[in-house]
């Protein structure tokens, strides 16, 4: 918009006033390639039901409640949502989806430790994918995404019995653009997290009904970017040798 640059200043100038966080990868860093051409590698499997790819990752939403309640908006007038608001706590948000199948699952809960992560796996392998030999898991390298904390929630048989049906790619340091879950994350949160929601039980149902509806549509992501591109386009990330 006109206000956002100073009267005159092109598009393509130097902009010095203005700045984007941004998760910058390194250069020239073996263990950063070797882990994102892994999952790229994965990425370009074909459709298997037996092993599926699946790509999970983590988030969080504000809960924010009214403290006086919206005046509804009229022909001529938009809604009116007062500015004064009160903080009810924060929701934890596990975003699982299945690139190639189009599915994806969401759950919102209170916490997200090591047990929550791993009762999310539990759920993930006997109750969505019961008929899989294993689960191809992408997702970043948090120090709860490990096998260990499946042997923190559940007895030893158990938790190996889960473990053995997880085949985990972790994503790179720096390189969560790499997981696809993040890209669904993005797309839940333009379209069903962009506003005050005051409480967990109303989130869990909002989620709900966005995830039934995205799923019946079979929303896919069509990933492009391949091994060859990487050589190519971030060639100062790989080493000289």
């Amino acid at each position: 918009m006109a206000y956002d640059r100073p009267t005159g200043l092109k598009k393509n100038e130097l902009q010095p006033h203005r700045s984007k966080y941004w998760k910058i990868p390194p250069e020239g860093n073996a263990a950063f390639v070797a882990a994102m051409e892994d999952v790229l590698e994965v990425y370009q499997l074909p459709y298997d039901p037996a092993y599926p790819v699946v790509c999970m990752d983590e988030s969080c939403k504000q809960l924010i409640g009214e403290v006086h309640e919206p005046i509804p908006g009229k022909p001529g007038a938009v809604k009116k949502i007062d500015d004064e608001y009160v903080r009810n706590g924060v929701a934890e948000i596990f975003m699982e989806v299945e690139p190639l199948a189009g599915k994806r699952h969401v759950a919102v809960t209170e916490s997200r430790t090591r047990k929550d992560w791993a009762v999310q796996i539990k759920e993930m392998l006997d109750d969505r994918y019961p008929d899989a030999v294993k689960v191809r898991l992408v997702m970043d390298n948090l120090n709860t995404h490990n096998i260990a904390s499946l042997y923190e929630a559940f007895p030893p048989s158990e938790a190996r019995r889960l473990a053995e049906r997880l085949e985990i790619h972790y994503t790179p340091k720096h390189g969560s653009w790499l997981n696809m879950a993040e890209i669904e994350l993005s797309v839940l949160k333009g379209q069903c997290l962009d506003r005050r929601i005051a409480d967990m039980a109303t989130m869990q149902t909002e989620v709900a009904s966005w995830e039934k509806a995205r799923n019946n549509n079979t929303k896919k992501i069509d990933w492009q970017f391949t091994t060859a591109d990487a050589r190519t386009k971030l060639k100062r990330l790989y080493p000289n040798y």
